[in-house]
């Protein structure tokens, strides 16, 4: 398996909520999925008010501002005149926040309805650590060839103190379609166990350097003593790593 990141950079950093929705992909299959939030039977009905007060005000607004300009252009700048451009171009410059409204609106109901489900899909995020993971997946071709494929999912920054995942294609191999079944087979099997052995490997790695942060930042800190408990985890998966140079470790 290829070079994956440097654990000890994340360490101490949240998982970002986009992880729960447009980089959900970007996690392997054996990260699991959050549990699915129900939608709300009346966010439908809501964010259709919405669209149709959105329309409305455009167009009351629009008329009265048109009323005003021929009122004085008939008979003068009057009151009633001024007053019906001032309500129309209030309502045409605000027309877009009824949209907003329905959405927050909506968005509220929904989350007093599932509370119980978004705190587990909270609880779900808490639960993922920024190490390197590999996976092995397959897809047949439209001649009939098996291409198998590793994969890499890697923990990147994603603003401060947060992180998320890319994936990203390591190797893809292609077996035609007139190779035995159990000889891909066998192939995807050795894979899928070097993958599981370098997922592992980049778990411990984490693990070490995680320690070593959380033993030497101890409870709330402040900038300079998050740094050095940053460096203490690199120092200790730097010894972590010399010491494997040294006496390699036994692999399957």
């Amino acid at each position: 398996m290829g070079e994956s990141s440097d654990p000890a950079e994340l360490v101490g950093y949240e998982p970002d909520e986009r992880l729960l929705s447009e980089d959900l992909d970007k996690l392997p299959e054996a990260a699991g999925r959050p549990e699915i939030v129900p939608a709300s039977r009346s966010r439908a009905r809501i964010v259709a008010t919405g669209a149709t007060l959105t329309a409305t005000s455009l167009v009351v607004g629009v008329l009265l501002i048109l009323i005003g300009v021929i009122d004085a252009v008939s008979s003068g700048l009057d009151t009633a005149g001024i007053l019906a451009i001032v309500v129309g171009a209030l309502l045409t410059a605000t027309h877009w926040g009824w949209v907003h409204v329905a959405e927050v609106t909506a968005n509220s109901i929904e989350a007093r309805g599932n509370a119980g489900a978004l705190d587990r899909r909270r609880q779900w995020l808490a639960t993922i650590e920024p190490y390197t993971r590999f996976e092995i997946s397959t897809e047949v071709q439209d001649d009939g060839s098996i291409a198998i494929c590793s994969m890499r999912h890697r923990p990147i920054h994603a603003g401060q103190d947060h992180f998320t995942f890319v994936r990203e294609v390591e190797h893809r191999e292609v077996h035609p379609a007139d190779e035995p079944a159990a000889e891909v087979a066998e192939r995807a099997e050795v894979l899928r166990r070097e993958a599981a052995l370098a997922t592992e490997r980049e778990r411990e790695r984490y693990e070490i350097a995680a320690d070593a942060y959380r033993t030497a930042l101890m409870g709330d800190a402040d900038e300079e003593q998050r740094r050095l408990a940053q460096r203490a985890a690199s120092e200790a998966l730097s010894r972590q790593i010399n010491s494997n140079l040294r006496d390699p470790p036994l692999v399957e």
